[in-house]
């Protein structure tokens, strides 16, 4: 009697790649500041400016891209928008004004 290991499928290497997670501030058409984060800028810009992003920009059209920060992962982005949302405006100003934002290709905001 053979013995006869089961095959084993080869390992599945993604073809996607890996999630670049943001933290990003955009002003408001009445000058307040909206946080959040994304893997995809481009597209979440897009759907801010669609109004389809989040309820508070929606009625605060058109918004523009003032500050993005890297982040290593959605985790750490979080985290970091929970930061900067407890800081006081003339601290996120002091923010934005040290590290403008990257807009990024093919976006209008």
């Amino acid at each position: 009697m053979t013995s006869t290991k089961p095959k084993q499928k080869p390992a599945r290497q993604s073809t996607r790649p890996a999630a670049r997670w943001s933290v990003y501030l955009v002003r408001c058409r009445d000058g307040s500041l909206y946080t959040g984060i994304t893997n995809d800028l481009s597209k979440r810009l897009k759907t801010h400016a669609a109004g389809k992003a989040s309820r508070y920009t929606r009625s605060r059209l058109p918004v523009t891209l003032v500050y993005t920060e890297p982040q290593p992962s959605q985790s750490a982005a979080l985290k970091r928008e929970a930061a900067i949302k407890k800081l006081t405006r003339p601290q996120k100003d002091r923010l934005i004004l040290m590290r403008p934002s990257c807009k990024p290709a093919g976006t209008t905001g």
